[in-house]
């Protein structure tokens, strides 16, 4: 039995669709053409509709919408054909209505949007991202970064935190942790790259990928010289970095730490009552080839703690750094009496008052 005239067309119709909705999928290049049409005829449709329209429903100024649209949406050269149409649509409107409605101000707002979108599409062009995308992959990459500094679960009579403060408030910085357990054996390193915020955040967001890796990969002795070469043969005067390593025993609390020009980590002592700092010293990471860094060995007794943190929390301009290790051992004291977990958030915010630096704390204790 044949099919009906209506049933071929509708196959045919069905058919031509499948194919546009492919052909739409395969050329994404037709997709930015399809929002400057979009965006052409929205601002043409402006400019009719505020010389024939209704009063006051097609304002020129929105074209604004328009010109941020297409600095988000579309490529350079589609973003400078719609600016042409923009300015042409804005000397149509200002000769038909007189310049009633554009004047010098509404120009000189939309010239300076428009230069920001076009400096705004250029950048995306770069990056290969067009619209949210480029602030999409930054979230994941900071979220990334995040959930590699965080701790993991130790056995019952242990504890950690960590804590982290960026320069400015921002979600990038150049201070990071990386750590890893492996059955009794923690293994945490604490990483400061040169320089503070955004600036520096690049940098620890690919270094920390890096040092996540070594860290669970390499012997415990050889991690900070495995550091070192990484960053000798791929970041020659891109500045140095400090870092100090932690490997504990969970089982007998003993520990060993190693420092590459990192400030001393500072050990409680339950028995004495006082915090003490930790001899470790070697050279910054990224400036010797082929550096050996010597270890320094100690013990967690039920009541220790240990701390590692990053200059952030004891540089301050004009003082030396003893002074700050001072203030940070004065100001410690109250995590013994608040809890060593409680009491790591309120360490920061003191030490870290008044200045605008990169700052992260860890502190592990055993109960």
């Amino acid at each position: 039995m044949n099919a009906s005239p209506s049933a071929k067309l509708t196959r045919q119709a069905r058919s031509l669709w499948q194919r546009a909705v492919a052909l739409l999928r395969r050329k994404v290049l037709f997709r930015y053409r399809l929002v400057l049409i979009t965006l052409v005829l929205l601002a043409v449709g402006i400019g009719v509709g505020a010389v024939w329209g209704p009063t006051g429903w097609f304002p020129p100024s929105a074209v604004i919408l328009n010109v941020l649209a297409g600095g988000l949406l579309l490529k350079r050269k589609s973003l400078a054909f719609l600016l042409a149409v923009v300015a042409a649509v804005l000397l149509f409107s200002a000769f038909a209505l007189d310049f009633g409605h554009v004047g010098p101000g509404l120009l000189v707002t939309i010239g300076v949007t428009a230069v920001l979108a076009y400096l705004l599409s250029g950048v995306r062009e770069r990056l290969g991202v067009q619209g949210l995308s480029g602030e999409k992959m930054l979230l994941e990459l900071r979220d990334r970064l995040s959930s590699q500094g965080r701790l993991p679960d130790l056995p019952e009579g242990w504890g950690a935190t960590a804590f982290l403060r960026q320069a400015g408030g921002s979600s990038f910085g150049g201070d990071f942790v990386v750590s890893i357990r492996h059955g009794d054996r923690l293994e945490l390193a604490v990483v400061d790259v040169s320089g503070k915020g955004v600036d520096a955040g690049t940098r620890a967001l690919l270094l920390s990928g890096a040092f996540g890796g070594l860290i669970g990969a390499v012997p415990r002795a050889e991690f900070l010289a495995h550091c070192n070469d990484y960053l000798v043969r791929t970041s020659v005067g891109e500045g140095f970095v400090t870092a100090v390593h932690l490997s504990l025993d969970l089982e007998s609390g003993d520990y060993v730490i190693a420092s590459a020009g990192h400030p001393p980590a500072v050990q409680y002592d339950r028995a004495a009552g006082s915090w003490s700092t930790t001899d470790a010293k070697g050279v910054v990471l990224g400036v010797i080839p082929e550096m050996s860094y010597v270890p320094v060995k100690g013990r967690l007794r039920p009541g220790d703690a240990i701390m590692l943190y990053t200059d952030g929390l004891i540089e301050t301009p004009g003082e030396d750094l003893d002074s700050g290790i001072d203030r940070l051992l004065d100001v410690a004291g109250r995590l013994v009496g608040e809890g060593f977990g409680a009491g790591a958030e309120e360490v920061v915010d003191t030490l870290s008052k008044g200045k605008n630096d990169d700052t992260a704390l860890v502190v592990i204790w055993r109960s």
